[in-house]
């Protein structure tokens, strides 16, 4: 077996990972061993798998990636897979799992220290730890997650095999693809008149939405109800929920907060926004250049492998 003995649970509001440490460059999982762990059956159960290691031991990494990262600084990396096993560019609920983890393990700083500068496949991401934050939980991150891109609203048809009813959806990259669709729109501006899907809480998303024009890559889904708007305070309000590649639909998706952020901001001018999903609440903010998350993580236990 290459992976450790010794193995972590955690989460990030509800999107949740087996996680290890593997500094030496020993434990590079196959996706045989990344289904299994992940399996929530016959394994411990995750939506993903997160190696913490660095840099120079990721494989699918060339000799110019290595050296960025380490002109950067960056010491470590996330390498992340989905529960199918497939590399994943980036994962922004993950990126906290994994700045709280390295807390653990003494490779980074508490609340009130240094940033943690953490490598990815999007990227360097920086971690900034709050600590306990009223209302968002008692290992808050804010996490830089850099530049979004994003093309024209509403250019995607969205649809459910065996739903009644589309959706249009926004394309926005943020260092891996989404289409995030307006469902419902409880503030009056009218954001969801074009959508003819149920209610966001009624929708199966166990079965995998379908995205016309086709990508190039497959692509996360969300599916949003805008719940207020307030324009003196530059604040609004929404529920999503996701169909994440990879996995299926997930109780959070840090990348998709993300994605359905700067589509309400492109829709409606508002910045900040406070995003509910099944695992909890979140906290975007987005401007011209990039987006920044903030939420909760969690390590909740050690797994001794037999």
């Amino acid at each position: 077996m290459s992976i450790p003995q010794t193995v972590y649970k955690g989460h990030g509001t509800g999107n949740d990972f087996v996680v290890y440490a593997d500094p030496d460059g020993e434990y590079e999982p196959t996706g045989d061993e990344i289904r299994f762990l992940d399996d929530r059956h016959f394994g411990i159960g995750g939506d993903g798998l997160l190696r913490l290691t660095h840099p120079r031991h990721v494989s699918d990494l060339d000799a110019d990636q290595v050296a960025f990262f380490e002109n950067e600084g960056v010491e470590w990396f996330m390498d992340y897979r989905n529960a199918d096993g497939s590399l994943a560019e980036m994962c922004g609920n993950g990126t906290r799992v994994t700045a709280l983890f390295a807390q653990m393990m003494g490779y980074a700083a508490g609340p009130g220290g240094e940033p943690f500068r953490l490598g990815t496949r999007a990227g360097v991401k920086t971690l900034t730890s709050l600590g306990e934050v009223e209302g968002l939980g008692r290992n808050v991150f804010r996490i830089d997650m850099g530049a979004w891109k994003s093309d024209e609203t509403k250019t995607f048809e969205v649809t459910i095999p065996g739903t009644e009813g589309s959706a249009r959806g926004t394309f926005v990259d943020m260092g891996n693809p989404h289409v995030v669709a307006v469902v419902e729109d409880r503030s009056g501006d009218g954001l969801a008149d074009d959508a003819t899907l149920p209610a966001v809480a009624d929708l199966d998303l166990v079965t995998k939405p379908v995205v016309a024009p086709v990508l190039e890559s497959d692509q996360n889904a969300e599916f949003v109800r805008v719940d207020a708007i307030d324009r003196e305070e530059n604040r609004g309000v929404a529920f999503m929920r996701v169909n994440e590649r990879g996995c299926g639909e997930t109780l959070s998706c840090g990348t998709g907060l993300c994605a359905t952020a700067v589509t309400l901001r492109k829709l409606t001018g508002i910045d900040d926004w406070a995003i509910t999903v099944r695992g909890g609440t979140l906290m975007v903010h987005v401007d011209d250049k990039h987006v920044e998350l903030t939420g909760d993580a969690a390590i909740v236990g050690r797994v001794e492998l037999l």
